[in-house]
């Protein structure tokens, strides 16, 4: 059998076999050599002290040499068994919980994720397991999430495609007219399709990082008045109000202007969006080597077990009103790589039903 066939448990109790080989025949060959040599000169010794051992010292040498062999060959032999065995089970315990991930990870790949690695007594093992499960952990997460994006998305898709085929079968039967309003409506339906299929374009571009990232020189605040502008010509007179907190003299960052743009229009759409009523700021300040700039909104709010996954991918929040249900779910996913990619990064805080605060940095040049 090649070797390369032999699994890890024989190979440990090979390897422990040879030692206790290299061990016992170390023990043997030195005793066999050194053993005679001593008792001859304990025997000379005992003469020395008034015994006539003369005529008796061979059959005395000889004598000590058959039991040294005899009682050597009964101890090698109970010596190799308690050590084979002891080997064996060592061997056995080892490479149980090695085994367990085996059928387990055969599980993973059935699409079973809710196994896990039992405790062990072995540290390293032990480590390895607590690691192993939080890998397992995460990844039932992420599909749990994954069929409920699939699930919101088919909701999304299938309702611009159901109002898209309405208007076309009761314009090709003749139901209806064509009116600026009816294409007006395509067209606002096709482009919630197209917003959908962006996101998620976009959002494996990011991940993979296939998106270019122009970085340079920025002076953040004409980005920043053209965007709170543009945002603040369609907020609606009792909606929140939307203001700009930033210092007239900003120093400039090194980062990509058309991404912090989108980042931008990401976290004050979103703002608008769970923002009835009150206030949207956005805020630039300055600390130290860096540059930073918040979204603070006094809308609905993030659930505090919600907050820490508001970033990865395929997470939605609970919705709490009929609003929250919309969007696909990766902006903010697509926002954190954005950032990271540009050298920065991004913290959220929320507290339900009182407003949330997005913030991210950029290093200054």
């Amino acid at each position: 059998m090649p070797i390369t066939r032999i699994g890890l448990q024989w190979r440990l109790l090979f390897s422990h076999l040879l030692v206790m080989m290299v061990g016992v025949g170390s023990l043997i060959i030195i005793g066999k050599v050194s053993s005679p040599r001593f008792f001859v000169v304990h025997l000379e010794q005992l003469e020395g002290t008034g015994f006539r051992l003369r005529y008796a010292r061979t059959e005395l040498v000889q004598g000590f040499e058959t039991a040294w062999n005899h009682g050597t060959f009964w101890s090698v032999i109970a010596g190799a068994t308690a050590a084979g065995g002891l080997s064996y089970w060592l061997s056995k315990r080892i490479m149980q919980p090695l085994t367990q991930m085996e059928h387990i990870t055969q599980k993973f790949a059935a699409g079973q994720l809710d196994e896990r690695l039992p405790i062990t007594e072995i540290p390293e093992f032990n480590r390895l397991g607590v690691s192993f499960n939080r890998m397992a952990s995460s990844l039932e997460g992420v599909e749990q999430r994954r069929r409920e994006l699939i699930t919101d998305l088919t909701h999304e898709l299938r309702t611009p495609l159901t109002v898209i085929r309405g208007y076309l079968e009761e314009l090709a039967d003749g139901g209806i007219e064509p009116s600026p309003e009816v294409y007006y409506q395509l067209v606002r339906e096709t482009t919630r399709l197209q917003r959908l299929v962006n996101d998620l374009q976009e959002l494996s571009k990011a991940e993979a990082g296939y998106l270019p990232i122009n970085l340079q020189a920025v002076n953040l605040r004409p980005l920043l008045e053209s965007l709170v502008q543009r945002f603040f010509d369609q907020v609606l007179e009792d909606g929140p109000v939307l203001k700009l907190e930033c210092p007239a003299q900003l120093p400039p960052v090194l980062a990509d202007p058309d991404r912090i743009e989108q980042v931008m229009v990401n976290l004050v759409g979103n703002a608008l969006t769970h923002t009835e009523t009150g206030s949207i700021t956005v805020r630039a300040w300055v600390e130290p080597l860096k540059l930073w700039v918040a979204v603070i909104d006094t809308g609905s709010g993030i659930a505090p077990g919600d907050l820490p996954h508001v970033f990865e991918r395929f997470f939605k929040a609970a919705p709490s009103d009929e609003s929250n249900s919309r969007g696909s779910g990766v902006g903010l996913a697509i926002c954190r790589r954005l950032i990271e990619l540009q050298g920065g990064k991004i913290e959220a805080e929320s507290e339900l039903g009182k407003g949330s605060t997005f913030r991210f940095y950029f290093p200054l040049v």
